[in-house]
C-alpha cells in the first residue's frame, strides 16, 4: 500500500485502486460546482492511472458521487476496461438493503449477501 500525494508514484503499475478522494459539498454549494471541481480530480487521477497502471488495474471509486466518479474516470481512462470500475458506499448499500428488505416484507437483519 502507498499512500502518496504523488499521482506518478501512486499509480506506477498498480494493480488495484481504491479512489477515496472527492471535493466535499460545501454550504452554498451546488451540485454542479461540486461536479466541476471532481471532474477536474478524476481527469487527474485517470490520466495518471491510464498511464502508469498495470494494465488489467482494478479500481474502486468511493468518493461520492462515486457512481459519476466512477464514469468520470472511465472517460479519462480508456484503456482500462469498463468491468474493472467500480463503485459503492455504504448509504448506498444500506439503500438497497432497506429496497430488498421492504419488497419481501421482511427486516433488514435478515437480508444477507447484497453486493
Amino acid at each position: 500500500v502507498v499512500a502518496t500525494t504523488d499521482a506518478v508514484e501512486a499509480c506506477t503499475g498498480v494493480n488495484v485502486a481504491v479512489m477515496v478522494g472527492g471535493f466535499p459539498r460545501k454550504e452554498g454549494m451546488e451540485r454542479k460546482d461540486v461536479m466541476s471541481k471532481n471532474v477536474a480530480i478524476y481527469k487527474s487521477q485517470a490520466s495518471a492511472l491510464e498511464k502508469y497502471a498495470a494494465t488489467n488495474c482494478k479500481v474502486l471509486v468511493v468518493a461520492n458521487p462515486a457512481n459519476t466518479n466512477a464514469l468520470i474516470l472511465k472517460e479519462f481512462a480508456p484503456s482500462i476496461p469498463e468491468k474493472n470500475i467500480t463503485c459503492l458506499t455504504r448509504l448506498d448499500h444500506n439503500r438497497a438493503l432497506g429496497q430488498v428488505s421492504e419488497r419481501l416484507s421482511v427486516p433488514v437483519s435478515d437480508v444477507k449477501n447484497v453486493i
